[in-house]
C-alpha cells in the first residue's frame, strides 16, 4: 500500500465535495429565481383576480360621550391613530392577497388589528375618566369584520 493513497482520496473527496456545493448552490440560486414567476393563464394575474375586500370597524368617534376639553387633544389622536391603524390593515390585505392558509385574515391582520384598536379604544376611556365618568362599553368596538 501506498503512502500518497489517502492523500489522494482527501483530494478527490475535497474536490467532489467543493464540485456538489457548486452544483447544490447554482441549482438554490435557480430554484429563488423561478419562485417569483407566476403561470400567467390567460394573462391575468391571480392578485387581480380574488378580490381582499375591505376591513370594517365600528366608529368610536359616535359613541363618546362628550369629551372634556382637557383630554380632546389626547382623544383626537388616538382617534386618528384608530383610522390610521385601519388604513393600515386594508393595505395589508391587499399586499397579502393569496398569502396564508383559510384562517390567515383573520390571524395575521384583524387578530392584531382588533388588539391595537382596543388600546386605544382603552388610552382613550383613561384620557376621558380623568376629569368625567369613564366611558363604558367601549372595548366592543373594538373588533373589525372583513367585508366583500
Amino acid at each position: 500500500m501506498s503512502r500518497a493513497l489517502p492523500k489522494y482520496n482527501k483530494r478527490r473527496v475535497g474536490l467532489i465535495g467543493g464540485a456538489a456545493a457548486v452544483a447544490l448552490t447554482g441549482a438554490v440560486i435557480a430554484g429563488t429565481a423561478l419562485a417569483g414567476e407566476s403561470s400567467d393563464v390567460g394573462g391575468a394575474d391571480a392578485r387581480t383576480l380574488a378580490a381582499p375586500g375591505t376591513i370594517s370597524c365600528p366608529d368610536v368617534a359616535s359613541q363618546l360621550p362628550a369629551v372634556p376639553a382637557s383630554a380632546q387633544a389626547e382623544v383626537t389622536r388616538n382617534l386618528d391613530q384608530l383610522d390610521q391603524q385601519v388604513a393600515e390593515a386594508n393595505k395589508r390585505l391587499v399586499d397579502t392577497v393569496g398569502q396564508g392558509g383559510p384562517n390567515f385574515v383573520r390571524n395575521a391582520i384583524l387578530g392584531p388589528l382588533q388588539d391595537k384598536r382596543a388600546a386605544a379604544i382603552e388610552r382613550i376611556a383613561i384620557s376621558v375618566g380623568r376629569t368625567a365618568g369613564r366611558p363604558a362599553g367601549l372595548d366592543s368596538l373594538a373588533a373589525c369584520t372583513l367585508t366583500q
